[in-house]
């Protein structure tokens, strides 16, 4: 199949696309490098079934494709609310402009949700069928609620047109080529903890999430895009919980650092807690992450020790 992944050079994309060329497909990295990097798909250039197109999906692409993943857009919060209006204009003209491929080609579509279009959730775990609790007008809605709106987009468009679609909602996720500054937990977590600097908890430290290595991550979005029929949004993560401070505690025993924990003021609407229920992901594509927290943490700071 030729493939089109859109947010290719980021940190999910670039190994998404590797894991696409592995199996023998042809990739069209799209990317407007908003956020996206070189680096991250350099050792990729040279394969000749990888192509890059520099370009921003909020405007339409005019290409011939069998399959699409769409990723393009901020996923750290530090970045998404830099430029707000355009993070919603991604989410939504965005996943318009290639909803409009994907019917022209006939192409298969993924979309990369999140767990954000849960919110602050009032139960936990989240499953699929629970509708969220998310603040419309907060400093975290351009991303929230641009990500709801592409998934209503994209059932509409499966209605109304028979799309192909398929809908994952990514949990937080971690591994090697995240961004030094992107400003995700577990990468602040690690550099501090390397630097030995104070390592920062927002909040009381008691907030719940869950981190699935991008190994397993990419894993389940192979296996939710080539199963069939499944047309419904699935959760994927890891549903293993722990608090904030377990986690600082975990990263600076790992790095033998030296760091002291230190807490600041929660940021507006930051959800108290994440963690999915994945009991569809196991039943219908047969996933469930494999990598333990230790040793995901263990390679993402040998990563991080070679770029610091």
């Amino acid at each position: 199949m030729r493939i089109l992944v859109t947010g290719g050079a980021g940190f999910l994309g670039s190994h998404l696309s590797e894991r696409l060329l592995d199996m023998g497909h042809s990739v069209l990295c799209v990317d407007n490098f908003y956020t996206g990097n070189q680096k991250n798909i350099e050792h990729l250039r040279e394969n000749r079934q990888f192509e890059l197109l520099r370009h921003d999906v909020t405007f339409p692409l005019y290409v011939e494709v069998d399959g699409i993943f769409n990723l393009a857009c901020p996923a750290s919060p530090v970045h998404y609310q830099r430029n707000p209006v355009q993070t919603f204009k991604t989410s939504v003209h965005g996943t318009m402009n290639m909803l409009g491929l994907a019917k022209r080609t006939g192409a298969r579509f993924l979309q990369a949700s999140t767990s954000e279009i849960y919110g602050d959730p009032t139960i936990s775990p989240q499953s699929e069928e629970y509708w969220g609790n998310v603040n419309p007008i907060g400093i975290r809605s351009c991303y929230d609620e641009g990500k709801r709106a592409a998934e209503t987009l994209i059932l509409d468009s499966h209605r109304q047109f028979d799309l192909d679609i398929r809908v994952a909602r990514i949990f937080n996720t971690y591994g090697p080529r995240m961004a030094l500054n992107d400003g995700r937990v577990v990468s602040n977590f690690i550099v501090q903890a390397l630097r030995g600097e104070v390592v920062t908890v927002y909040g009381d430290g008691t907030q719940v999430r869950s981190f699935c290595y991008v190994d397993d991550l990419i894993e389940g979005l192979i296996k939710l895009f080539f199963t069939e029929g499944i047309y419904q949004p699935i959760n994927l993560g890891n549903p293993e919980p722990i608090t904030m401070f377990e986690l600082a505690k975990e990263v600076i025993d790992l790095a033998q650092s030296k760091s002291k924990i230190l807490t600041s003021p929660l940021p507006s609407d930051d959800p108290r807690q994440r963690q999915p229920d994945i009991q569809k992901a196991e039943r219908l594509i047969d996933w469930k992450p494999q990598v333990s927290r230790t040793l995901g943490l263990r390679r993402t700071m040998d990563y991080f020790l070679q770029i610091l």
